[in-house]
């Protein structure tokens, strides 16, 4: 990435420190960071889960999260210190001079209002825009975006869109004022790779186009190489070390940024399928469905093994969490049936047995969401295991134990403890917890790894290689991360528009000669190189850059 000409200081941190509530005492979390941020630079923040590049990304802002204060140091904004402004004058900046893109955008958007009002809200507030004048500029910035369908889409609700074009959505929405700065909080964590260029391409030609400056914080080592001027790596609320992302790359200087350099070592040898006559743990046979009058799956077609890992990739909108819906029984198939071990499953979960509901359960791809934060852990792992095996009193306690134990969690630290006082992680090792309470044959990992950052992601999925050996567990991953697929999967199935386009043993799948799709997908995996996105743009054309190949 050529460097850029040296501009004014936009944002200037000093001696940053962040104490957070525990235990009925402040204890600090932040360590003394320093930063600073040029106008229409992007400083990359990276570091493991719990570094803190959340929290500083939100002090950028003057803003602490609830049970967290900004206890020292100093925030300057474009001449303006932000530690001692007044709610009312952050008020001004925030949303209009400085706006943040979440990491959830499932649970930042109100679902009782449709994408575009919730777009307009802020040009309106400001007095930036007329209601159609900002209804105007989101069609153009969701066509910029390449969201389907710019001129409709924004008149769709949160749920009726897909992860992928929710995230699209909001960066739309964090531009809507032209901010000087922006801080994106994971942006492409939900997104399958080949949306994933378009949206960093987006979000670069923004950036350039409109001088802004940007914070871009992630877990993704490949992505922040294609996006930052320079790095900084956090390790448990301090600096490790700064410097240009090409020096970063090249030469980095601490051991810690080496071990980041070095993940994803984990990969488990494919398991062939169990010759004979081997039954089926789940097959899935020839299903069609449909959300109301839209066809969304066609002929959809694979079987999972006990013991195995089956991989369901493919776009945004492609069918992967839809087939998993009627697997589960939420969506029942319009033609086609569903066997669990050689039996007909019932269409809908409403006609399954509690025995049927059991064998099948799910992990979430969003924690945060999918925890009821005002729930302990015991009660959350528990109700499945009261709800499916009868357990109460001291049976019940000893099974949840047994469980933190599985999921490598010290029941003792754990058990009365609530989600919000738990890392990314160890919500993720909850959810799984949760599903092996039912004591199931079945998992669907629904994008489990996606929100978590590379080490952590890999201790989770070396903890599910221990459990499906150790439990015979059939999985379906469903994922848009490649890596993940060539690290645990056994087979793949490549879906498309609904449709499976080509599926088989996992090192067959990896070998050419490939699906146009499939070397799609593979050539858009970004790679540890800051020219990698630049030539994907130039080798497809900006026009083309996401586009599924012609089948």
């Amino acid at each position: 990435m050529a460097e850029k000409p040296e501009k004014s200081i936009l944002l200037d941190i000093k001696d940053l420190r962040i104490e957070g509530y525990s235990d009925e005492k402040w204890i600090e979390i932040v360590h003394g960071v320093s930063l600073t941020l040029r106008r229409g630079e992007v400083l990359g923040l990276i570091g493991e889960s719990g570094a803190g590049k959340s929290t500083i990304g939100l002090a950028a802002m003057g803003y602490a999260r609830g049970g967290c204060r900004i206890s020292g140091g100093s925030v300057e904004f474009d001449g303006m210190e932000l530690t001692t402004s007044t709610e009312a004058e952050l008020r001004v900046l925030r949303g209009s001079r400085i706006a943040y893109v979440a990491q959830s955008a499932a649970a930042s958007f109100n679902p009782a209002h449709r994408l575009i009002e919730q777009h307009v809200e802020a040009p309106l507030h400001y007095r930036m825009r007329k209601r159609t004048e900002a209804q105007e500029d989101a069609m153009e910035l969701y066509e910029r975006l390449r969201l389907p369908n710019p001129q409709e889409i924004g008149f769709r609700y949160p749920h009726q869109v897909s992860g992928g074009q929710l995230q699209r959505a909001m960066t739309a929405m964090a531009m809507a004022c032209r901010p000087d700065l922006i801080i994106f909080d994971e942006p492409t964590t939900a997104l399958d790779v080949t949306t994933q260029i378009e949206v960093l391409a987006a979000i670069r030609d923004i950036v350039d186009q409109f001088d802004t400056a940007a914070i871009y914080i992630t877990h993704d080592l490949a992505v922040v190489a294609q996006m930052a001027d320079k790095i900084k790596v956090l390790l448990k609320g301090d600096e490790v070390e700064e410097s240009s992302t090409i020096e970063m790359l090249d030469n980095p200087k601490e051991d810690y940024t080496r071990s980041l350099w070095a993940v994803r070592s984990f990969k488990r040898d494919q398991k062939p399928r169990p010759g004979g006559d081997a039954v089926p743990v789940v097959s899935v046979q020839d299903i069609d469905a449909s959300y109301g009058t839209v066809k969304v799956l066609e002929d959809v077609s694979f079987d999972v093994h006990a013991g195995m890992t089956v991989a369901v990739v493919g776009e945004s909108g492609s069918g992967k969490s839809t087939t998993a819906r009627c697997i589960t029984g939420l969506l029942p198939p319009t033609k086609g049936r569903i066997l669990f071990k050689g039996e007909e499953l019932p269409a809908s979960y409403r006609d399954r047995s509690k025995d049927q509901l059991r064998q099948a359960q799910m992990i979430y791809q969003m924690a945060d969401t999918a925890l009821n934060p005002k729930v302990k852990i015991h009660e959350i792992i528990g109700r499945p295991a009261q709800f499916y095996q009868g357990l109460s009193g001291a049976a019940l306690k000893l099974r949840v134990d047994e469980l933190l134990d599985l999921i490598e969690l010290e029941p003792s630290q754990y058990y009365n403890r609530y989600p919000p006082e738990l890392s990314g992680g160890q919500k993720q090792r909850i959810g799984i917890a949760r599903a092996l309470a039912a004591d199931p044959t079945f998992i669907i990992c629904d994008e489990v790894t996606s929100a978590l950052d590379q080490l952590v992601a890999e201790g989770i999925l070396k903890l599910l290689d221990k459990l499906q050996r150790d439990l015979n567990l059939a999985y379906m991953f469903i994922t848009h991360d490649l890596a993940t697929v060539r690290a645990i999967a056994d087979e793949v199935v490549v879906m498309r528009r609904g449709k499976v386009v080509e599926q088989g043993p996992k090192n067959e799948m990896f070998t050419p000669p490939h699906h146009p799709y499939t070397d799609l997908l593979l050539s858009s995996v970004p790679e540890m190189d800051p020219n990698w996105l630049s030539t994907v743009l130039e080798e497809r054309g900006v026009d083309n850059i996401g586009d599924a190949a012609n089948v």
